[in-house]
């Protein structure tokens, strides 16, 4: 067992676990990496890898739906964002997964594994872990604002980050500062949760916009970005998101 794919819609996920594969696995060659679920299976058709570690939760084709469409002996790794209760069950049903921030000590206890077990029953694991993967949800994709007398609409794909202004939002693209009447935390519910992250009880920043990020000794982090000058400072409390950075 010495290839491998990586999918992840998540660019910065795919080269954070390869990198971290390299190292902890030397003799593992990584085939390829995909962002989404059919350029997975036309990189899968090419390579015929010995494993696929698969996202779950991406647009369009889910994990769950690539692992179905997999070549028998294809070992399968699931990434996860899931809570502690979901990690629990699967690890009293045996099936691999990887937690997102990956740590190198789970990651070397799944490739223990992988070098070990028999052909997995992969019908029993996908059918697992559809009773845990959460429902589809319309998040928010375009947001009326104000910018002086006129209503912009704004995409979120446009967006770098959202700062909370007294009764208002402020929404910063890379070139323009609009008003939207909603609080923070409306906007944080209507929200993709893997492409925004809230830093601060005032600050959403979309996870892709983030260059680089700074911790000081209070466990604040000082974020740099990739469309705008400024930068943002996380509150400790939301400290962990950047752990997997």
């Amino acid at each position: 067992m010495n290839t491998a794919i990586i999918v992840d819609d998540e660019q910065n996920l795919v080269d954070y676990l390869a990198d971290k594969l390299a190292r902890l696995w030397p003799e593992l060659e990584v085939l390829g990496t995909a962002n989404n679920g059919r350029q997975a299976l036309a990189l899968v058709k090419e390579e015929q890898p010995d494993v696929a570690f698969l996202d779950i939760h991406m647009p369009g084709l889910s994990g769950l739906q690539i692992a179905e469409a997999l070549p028998q002996d294809t070992k399968v790794v699931f990434v996860t964002a899931f809570d502690q209760f979901a990690v629990e069950a699967f690890e009293r049903s045996a099936v691999d997964y990887l937690l997102k921030p990956v740590s190198d000590s789970r990651l070397q206890t799944c490739i223990s594994r992988l070098k070990t077990m028999d052909r997995q029953n992969r019908e029993e694991l996908v059918k697992l872990l559809k009773g845990l993967v959460p429902q589809e949800q319309n998040y928010l994709r375009w947001i009326r604002t104000g910018l002086d007398d006129t209503t912009h609409l704004v995409s979120t794909d446009e967006v770098v980050y959202f700062k909370a202004d007294q009764k208002y939002t402020s929404v910063f693209t890379p070139t323009n500062e609009y008003l939207v009447r909603k609080s923070i935390k409306d906007l944080e519910d209507e929200l993709d949760p893997a492409q925004f992250w809230r830093i601060h009880r005032g600050m959403i920043v979309r996870v892709d916009q983030i260059e680089s990020a700074r911790r000081d000794l209070r466990g604040r982090y000082t974020l740099t970005l990739r469309e705008r000058d400024e930068t943002l400072r996380s509150s400790a409390t939301y400290g962990h998101l950047f752990k997997q950075m």
